[in-house]
């Protein structure tokens, strides 16, 4: 049986996981995770977007069954089975989208799932909160709570399930000021009680604020470990780079331009914008020029892409396109205009996954055409334009485009955005979850794109495509534009700092 060691004040871990493997075909997401926490321990979980966070979680939750590896609550293994299994121990997630039932008071949200008499578990509960200090009318429907409320409402559930160890997954994601205050204070009433807590987080401040320990995850492996008191924020985040970053960035941007801003107009900017999930927004962008938008997620960023498409609301400020005030048009006249958009989830919001390749090419296009009737020979020659110069594989332009691999099917959703000639093309996430090839034929897409004078707006979780693509580059932090880059000041580094909320100079 794995050893495992007692702390300086002798006690052992709550929480242990040992060289915990897990791949999904032939992605490997987790690579060896290794880590301890012990009571009253609060250890911040820290990593960028695809860094295996989530199934590291969902693991340890018996979600999923890990490949190889071994997980130890209060030093005995825990079985992959169920998350039922994983509840038993005293393991409780609190999720950062919190999963109450609105019609229904908080006491009944509590208390769903148990077994035993009512009056019992009241009084338990009752309890639970007198220790804890915790005011909360427990009568009070759950639609009217707020975020840190509904919070609240979670942790409940865990503790009165007597977890030993608490998984927050980014508690102060839409929590105010005073609200994580609060959650900070409940954090340290919960380490009084010799809870061990896992804390997801994107906020680096947050570390150094909460924490008693941070690790830092980047692609399926930890690469720092230790008290949060031995680190710095830079050091945080030099952890979250590739380990070959610097050689990369070497011959990264090669083909940048600098473009002649003063002499252009603008096709593209935003004023003061705000909505849902942003604010305060403010940049152009010019013809022929790719400007990166970077940032993890919950940022905002598509949130940006998604209301200036029109898909949501704005809540005030201005969008211009060449010159001409676009603000709340809906998502059919902000295409008319000359704006389009490739949505960040293909599967969900990009293709028709039933029609053919030329019925999902040409929707955009065929949705401004006159009469009653498609034009099957107009679909046709757009198919098979996009077809040849995307060198879409396919049998046929009839084909399912469900049976396409899903670089194909993105060659495919970005054709028909680009079927409307649009003067602004928003990419979110343009190569997430495609192999190499199809990735080298986007990237050429986007410089042909380049040289027809469109303007691109790149939208990438992958610091090394906006440092590879990009002739500016923003970085989005908590809603709003942290930094903007320019030329040899586009690197990994700078781009994952403003990220994380570092501020500073570029280097």
């Amino acid at each position: 049986m794995t050893e495992l060691l007692a702390n300086e004040a002798g006690e052992f871990p709550l929480f242990s996981v040992r060289d915990i493997h897990k791949s999904f075909g032939t992605n490997a997401v987790l690579r060896g995770i290794n880590l301890d926490v012990y009571p009253a321990e609060v250890l911040a979980l820290v990593g960028g977007n695809g860094a295996g966070k989530s199934t590291l979680v969902k693991s340890v939750m018996g979600i999923y069954r890990p490949d190889a590896g071994e997980i130890f609550i209060a030093g005995e293994p825990l079985e992959f089975s169920s998350p039922k299994m994983s509840l038993g121990r005293g393991v409780y997630l609190v999720p950062q989208e919190p999963m109450l039932f609105p019609n229904m008071t908080v006491e009944q949200n509590v208390l769903m799932g148990f077994r035993g008499k009512k009056a019992v578990l009241r009084e338990k509960l009752s309890a639970l909160l007198a220790q804890l200090g915790w005011n909360m009318d427990l009568a009070r429907s759950a639609r009217t709570l707020s975020i840190a409320e509904q919070q609240l409402v979670e942790i409940l559930r865990g503790l009165l399930r007597e977890a030993r160890v608490l998984i927050l997954d980014e508690p102060t994601s839409a929590l105010t000021f005073d609200e994580v205050t609060s959650l900070f204070g409940i954090i340290e009433s919960l380490k009084q009680k010799r809870i061990s807590i896992i804390y997801i987080t994107h906020r680096l401040n947050e570390v150094f604020q909460i924490a008693t320990h941070a690790a830092i995850m980047r692609d399926g492996v930890i690469t720092l470990h230790g008290r949060a008191e031995e680190f710095t924020r830079e050091m945080l985040v030099r952890g979250l780079l590739p380990e070959d970053f610097t050689a990369r960035e070497n011959g990264a941007g090669e083909g940048r331009r600098e473009l002649d801003y003063g002499s252009m107009n603008p096709v593209f900017e935003l004023q003061n914008y705000s909505g849902y999930g942003f604010a305060d927004i403010s940049f152009k962008i010019y013809p022929g020029e790719v400007l990166g938008l970077c940032g993890v997620v919950g940022a905002g960023r598509t949130e940006l892409a998604m209301t200036i498409f029109g898909r949501d609301t704005v809540k005030s400020g201005k969008a211009f396109l060449d010159g001409r005030d676009i603000t709340g048009m809906n998502t059919r006249a902000i295409i008319k205009k000359g704006i389009n958009y490739v949505p960040e989830d293909r599967f969900q919001n990009g293709i028709f996954r039933t029609a053919s390749i030329a019925g999902n090419l040409s929707s955009a296009f065929l949705n401004f055409t006159s009469g009653l009737f498609l034009n099957f020979r107009v679909e046709s020659g757009l198919a098979s334009k996009y077809i040849g110069d995307f060198r879409i594989k396919a049998a046929g332009q009839k084909d399912e485009i469900g049976s396409l691999s899903g670089g194909n099917q993105q060659k495919v959703v970005i054709g028909r955005s680009l079927s409307t000639e649009p003067r602004l093309v928003i990419m979110d996430e343009p190569t997430r979850g495609i192999d190499a090839g199809a990735r080298g034929d986007i990237y050429a897409i986007i410089s042909e794109l380049k040289a027809k004078n469109v303007a691109v707006l790149l939208i990438s979780s992958d610091m090394e495509e906006i440092v590879e693509l990009s002739d500016r580059a923003l970085a989005m932090f908590q809603g709003r534009i942290s930094r903007e880059f320019r030329g040899a000041e586009i690197t990994q580094d700078n781009l994952m700092s403003a990220s994380f909320g570092v501020a500073g100079e570029a280097v």
